[in-house]
């Protein structure tokens, strides 16, 4: 049988952009998300089985998945499991469509489901552990993860998540550890680029942050979120000029103004903790409109 379709990355990372980091603590306002299309009424299927293969009805529910109708794809998952109740690519396709709807607990039941017919599904093992995060479960996470990347050591998709869980636990050394590690087997991956750029923020670190999120903006397959973390790393080190720009192209302005509000708040939150963790009689240069990011 031919293994179900690996789970886009982007659906992975969701959570990245809202991760909770020890040293700084935000909220990325525009997220990346995933299109989701909704039919009005029941969803007829494409075709009857006289027509179209089972296999044939499963390329086109991943399909409809991947350009986000999930109706469609729902129901021809629904129909392919009524007819083989031990379809993992079916099985697989409606957890995948369960967590797009933000059911993560029945979708960790068909990916439990995939996991009992075959234990070693890396799109039911990333499932699981996409949810855990989702749930904030995140040692569940974690362990997911280290699961994957046990039988699947190259699994850029698990390095991620990895990181991701890392970081929400306020791991971020760790984290960036993880990421570094996978990118020198997944060298330019994007996604692994753009997590480590936002782990390094998160650990206080924005400069060394923008700079990797800098390159990884350059490339047409970066993620839409590249651009909003890059935003983010300006912000923190006082260019408002840098973030105004980006995200006067990426948000309408009222939302772009609500970001900049932010980033002054994230920085004056910032420089009181430095201040206080100086020692008397000592000097320290915080993040500063001095410290801008060209």
């Amino acid at each position: 049988m031919r293994p179900a379709r690996l789970f886009p990355a982007y659906f992975v990372s969701a959570a990245a952009v809202r991760r909770l980091g020890a040293a700084v603590t935000f909220l990325v306002l525009a997220a990346c998300t995933t299109t989701v299309k909704h039919g009005i009424g029941a969803v007829q299927p494409v075709s009857g089985p006289a027509t179209l293969s089972q296999d044939g009805e499963l390329h086109v529910a991943e399909a409809a998945l991947q350009s986000g109708n999930v109706d469609l794809a729902t129901t021809i998952y629904t129909q392919v499991v009524e007819a083989n109740p031990e379809s993992v690519r079916a099985l697989t396709g409606l957890g995948d469509t369960l967590y797009l709807e933000g059911d993560n607990t029945r979708a960790n039941v068909y990916y439990d489901k995939v996991l009992t017919l075959d234990p070693k599904s890396l799109p039911a093992m990333l499932g699981d552990a996409r949810v855990a995060i989702r749930q904030r479960r995140l040692d569940d996470a974690v362990a997911g993860y280290r699961r994957v990347l046990a039988q699947y050591p190259n699994e850029a998709m698990a390095a991620a998540g990895l990181g991701t869980a890392l970081d929400m636990q306020g791991h971020h050394d760790e984290a960036q550890s993880v990421l570094r590690a996978a990118l020198r087997v997944n060298r330019g991956d994007p996604r692994l680029e753009t997590d480590l750029g936002l782990s390094l923020i998160m650990a206080g670190k924005p400069r060394e942050g923008a700079n990797v999120l800098l390159d990884v903006t350059h490339f047409p397959a970066a993620p839409p979120e590249a651009r909003q973390d890059l935003a983010l790393a300006y912000g923190l080190l006082g260019n408002d000029g840098a973030a105004t720009e980006i995200l006067d192209v990426d948000l309408p302005k009222g939302t772009a103004r609500d970001n900049l509000r932010y980033y002054a708040l994230q920085r004056q939150r910032l420089a009181h903790i430095e201040a206080q963790a100086v020692p008397a009689g000592s000097t320290k240069t915080g993040l500063t409109g001095a410290q801008k990011t060209q």
